[in-house]
C-alpha cells in the first residue's frame, strides 16, 4: 500500500507546478511596455532560479536538521506571499515576485529528499518518475485552468493577468494547508544548532564553496560529481522551458496567452502518458547511464529544430511530440541515480547542493540565451542543443 505522505507530497507538487505553469502565459503582460520585453522576461527568470543559489542549499540542510514539513511549510507560505505581489500588473512587482518566489522554490531539494526517506529501493525510480510526470501534469492543468477562466468569463484582454495571478494566489494558500496536513518523512532529525545555520548561509552565499562541498561528498558517494555535471548540462539546455513563452509570443510565430495555454495543455498531457508509462514499466529494468545518453543524443537535433520551426504551428507540435519521447525523461533518470548516491545524514543537503548547481547553471543559460536573443531570436536554441550534446558526452563516460 502506498504510503499516504507520498500521496500529499504529490500534491502539493502538482499545486505548486499549477501556480507556477498557470502565470507563465501572462508574464509578458508585465514587461510589455518595456523595451527589449524578451531580455526583461529573461532577467526575471535569472532572479528566479539565480537565488536559489542560496537558498537551496539553506533549505536543503535545514530539513535534515528539523524535517522536510518545516521547510515545506515555510517554501508554501513563501510562494503565496509571492503571487500576492503579481495582482497589481506592474514591471517592478514583477522582478521583486520572481526573487522572493526563488527564495522558497529551493523546496524542490527537499520534496526529493522526502520521496527518497519514504521509498523503498525498488520504487525509488518509479516514485522519482512520478514526480515527474506530476510535474508534467501540473504544466499541463494550470494553462488549462487560465485557459478555462479566461475563456468561461470572458475576460477583457487588459485585465487577463490579474484573474489569473488571482487564482495563483487562492490555489497557493491551498497548499499552505495540505502543508500542515503533512506528517514528517525524516526518519530521525537531528537539529541544527544556530551557528550551524549561520555557517551554512555563508557558505550558501559564497558561490566558490559550492563545487568544493560536492567534491567531498563525491568522495563519500562515488559517480556522484559525475552526476551533477550531467545536471548542469542538462539545466544549461533545458533552459528553452523559460525562454519558450517569449520566443513564441514575441518570435515568428506570435501565440497569444490562449494559444500558449492550449500548447503547453498539449506538451504536457503527452509528458505526463510518456513519463508515466516509462518510470512505471521501463526505468528500473534498464540501464539506466546508457539511456540517458541515447535520450540526450536522439534529443540534441530536436532542440535545434525548435529554433528553424519558422511560422509552422504543425511543425511546432511535431517536434514537441519527439521531445516527449527523448528530452523530458531525462531528469527522472539522473535523479534516480543520483538519490542512490545519498544517505538519510546528507540526503536533503546534497540535494540542497545539487539544487544550487542547477540555479547557477539555469541564471547563466538565462544570461547567454538573453544575449543570444538580442542577435537572433533562433539563436538561443542552437545553445541548448550544444548542452544537451554535452549531457550525452558525460553519460557516455563511466561512473
Amino acid at each position: 500500500m502506498r504510503d499516504r505522505r507520498l500521496l500529499l507530497i504529490y500534491a502539493i507538487i502538482l499545486i505548486d507546478v499549477v501556480v507556477g505553469s498557470a502565470i507563465g502565459p501572462i508574464m509578458p503582460e508585465f514587461v510589455k511596455g518595456l523595451e527589449h520585453p524578451q531580455v526583461w522576461l529573461s532577467v526575471g527568470t535569472a532572479l528566479f532560479l539565480g537565488v536559489q543559489l542560496f537558498a537551496a542549499p539553506m533549505l536543503g540542510k535545514i530539513s535534515d536538521g528539523y524535517g522536510r514539513r518545516p521547510v515545506m511549510i515555510v517554501s508554501a507560505i513563501g510562494t503565496f506571499l509571492a503571487d500576492c505581489l503579481l495582482l497589481p500588473v506592474r514591471a517592478s512587482l514583477y522582478f521583486v515576485n520572481r526573487f522572493s518566489d526563488g527564495l522558497t522554490n529551493g523546496m524542490y531539494a527537499t520534496v526529493r529528499s522526502a520521496i527518497t526517506d519514504i521509498s523503498a529501493k525498488d520504487e525509488l525510480f518509479k516514485n522519482l518518475g512520478i514526480e515527474g510526470a506530476i510535474i508534467s501534469l501540473g504544466f499541463v492543468i494550470g494553462p488549462m485552468v487560465a485557459g478555462l477562466l479566461l475563456t468561461v468569463l470572458n475576460v477583457p484582454e487588459g485585465q487577463q493577468a490579474t484573474y489569473v495571478a488571482g487564482l495563483a494566489v487562492s490555489l497557493s494558500a491551498l497548499n499552505i494547508g495540505l502543508s500542515f496536513l503533512l506528517r514528517e518523512t525524516h526518519p530521525q532529525p537531528s537539529g541544527i544548532r544556530g551557528k550551524e545555520l549561520r555557517d551554512e548561509v555563508a557558505l550558501s552565499v559564497n558561490v566558490l564553496t559550492l563545487w568544493s562541498r560536492l567534491n567531498a561528498k563525491g568522495r563519500l558517494h562515488p559517480g556522484l560529481l559525475q552526476l551533477v555535471l550531467m545536471q548542469v548540462a542538462l539545466t544549461f539546455s533545458i533552459g528553452y522551458y523559460f525562454y519558450f513563452v517569449a520566443f513564441v509570443s514575441v518570435g515568428e510565430l506570435q501565440m497569444d496567452a490562449k494559444a500558449i495555454s492550449y500548447f503547453f495543455i498539449y506538451f504536457g498531457t503527452l509528458s505526463i502518458a510518456i513519463n508515466y508509462v516509462f518510470y512505471t514499466y521501463f526505468a528500473d529494468r534498464i540501464n539506466q547511464r546508457r539511456a540517458i545518453f541515447w535520450l540526450a543524443l536522439l534529443g540534441t537535433p530536436v532542440l535545434a529544430a525548435y529554433g528553424l520551426l519558422g511560422t509552422s504551428l504543425v511543425g511546432l507540435y511535431v517536434v514537441v511530440t519527439i521531445d516527449c519521447l527523448t528530452i523530458s525523461l531525462i531528469q527522472g533518470l539522473i535523479e534516480g541515480l543520483m538519490a542512490q548516491r545519498t544517505s538519510d545524514e546528507d540526503r536533503g543537503e546534497i540535494f540542497g547542493l545539487n539544487q544550487a548547481m542547477q540555479g547557477l547553471a539555469s541564471f547563466v543559460t538565462t544570461l547567454v540565451f538573453g544575449a543570444l536573443s538580442l542577435i537572433d531570436l533562433r539563436l538561443p536554441y542552437a545553445w541548448f542543443a550544444a548542452c544537451l550534446a554535452v549531457v550525452a558526452w558525460l553519460a557516455h563516460r563511466k561512473f
